[in-house]
């Protein structure tokens, strides 16, 4: 007897499937809805009722011949046979239309228009480049000359490359430094006053922290930070928003607010004692108390530490691997984890900010911000 298709019609199972019909073209509209044979799995199902139309009739018609042509000389299981199921059919033509189907879905197909090569660069500036390659998009502060110190310009740079790897076909998003830095933190030149009324200036740096920050509450797929060597900042405080921070031994993460007269920022006030308890985030806080690398994975900070001479190696293999997993999976486990907390996070970035924009107009920052500049003109 026949196998009956996997993707059919509802005329080819009666009073059982849905009411969809293809048209003659070959191309089912987009709101027509299919239903499966019981043993397709419900993700399938649901890739095919999510609204795309399969206008190749090329690949429609390999997708259905590869789950339904050709005899099947297995033993079909019993009806309640689950644990010899998975082996009656054949393996490699289960395989083969499980790659169509994916390549199919509404994720990839949306995208497919703008993939990029092996490590293409998709956005470049002088100071932030951006490439894509094996299903990772990389942003990377570049520049070295300054450690990486991160200027307005970047601020607006890294937020639109984010942007867009939310919306590209990659699986994963790293950020990492060029040179010896992770980055320096804020380039300090940032909050001097450009001419403009001191508390216009710190509103508008309030406003744009808050935006940047937000983008990195809102990115919606796994982000990892490669933290390649020294993090000061708010390249160490954004790092309780990211999924996994990978560290070289001999980076170290430096967050010196009291020393500049500043508060935290990042959503820090929240996320590090959360994650190390409050004793531990004080002394990064409050008293700015420099980690290793070794320091900040033993309190929750980083994922996992790695030796120097095999840092980049290992780390950039492992990320190759995560990135050949199902990357809708990833995306809905992470908002799974993090849905309860947005909003949080939102309230926490917003109120962390609004006291940064009292700070930059204070007597006291203003002193400690020259003192540390004229500390650094002497070096």
């Amino acid at each position: 007897m026949p196998r009956p298709h996997l993707l059919a019609p509802p005329s080819s199972f009666p009073g059982v499937l849905g009411s969809a019909h293809s048209q003659d073209s070959g191309c089912a509209p987009a709101s027509s809805s299919y239903r499966f044979h019981p043993f397709v799995s419900v993700g399938v199902q649901s890739a095919f009722n999510a609204g795309f139309s399969i206008c190749d009739q090329k690949s429609g018609a390999v997708l259905v011949s590869q789950a339904t042509e050709g005899p099947c000389k297995m033993p079909k299981p019993g009806v309640f046979d689950f644990v010899n199921e998975a082996n009656a059919w054949k393996k490699t033509a289960r395989q083969d239309y499980m790659d169509q189907v994916y390549n199919l879905s509404p994720s990839s197909e949306a995208s497919s228009q703008g993939k990029c090569g092996a490590d293409e660069k998709v956005q470049e500036s002088k100071d932030i480049v951006v490439t894509f390659e094996d299903g990772i998009t990389k942003i990377m502060f570049n520049r070295p000359i300054k450690k990486n110190a991160i200027s307005f310009q970047m601020y607006h740079e890294i937020m639109l490359a984010l942007k867009n790897a939310s919306t590209d076909s990659s699986a994963i998003t790293v950020l990492t430094g060029s040179g010896d830095y992770y980055s320096s933190g804020n380039d300090l030149t940032n909050f001097m006053n450009d001419g403009g009324e001191i508390q216009d200036v710190a509103k508008k740096c309030a406003t744009l922290l808050r935006e940047f920050v937000n983008s990195f509450i809102d990115f919606p797929k796994p982000l990892v930070a490669v933290v390649n060597g020294p993090a000061v900042g708010i390249s160490v405080t954004l790092l309780g928003l990211f999924d996994a921070v990978y560290a070289s031994e001999r980076a170290t993460f430096h967050t010196p607010f009291s020393h500049l007269g500043q508060s935290p920022e990042g959503c820090s006030s929240y996320t590090f004692p959360k994650m190390m308890g409050s004793a531990k985030a004080s002394e990064m806080l409050l008293f700015g108390k420099k980690l290793t690398a070794r320091e900040a994975w033993a309190q929750g900070l980083v994922t996992e530490v790695f030796p120097e001479s095999t840092f980049e190696e290992e780390v950039w293999t492992r990320l190759r691997a995560y990135a050949k997993l199902p990357p809708n999976a990833m995306r809905i486990s992470k908002e799974l984890m993090r849905k309860n907390e947005k909003q949080k996070l939102y309230a926490v970035n917003a109120q962390e900010c609004n006291i940064i924009q009292e700070r930059l107009t204070s007597e006291e920052y203003t002193n400690a911000l020259m003192n540390f500049m004229s500390r650094k003109a002497k070096l």
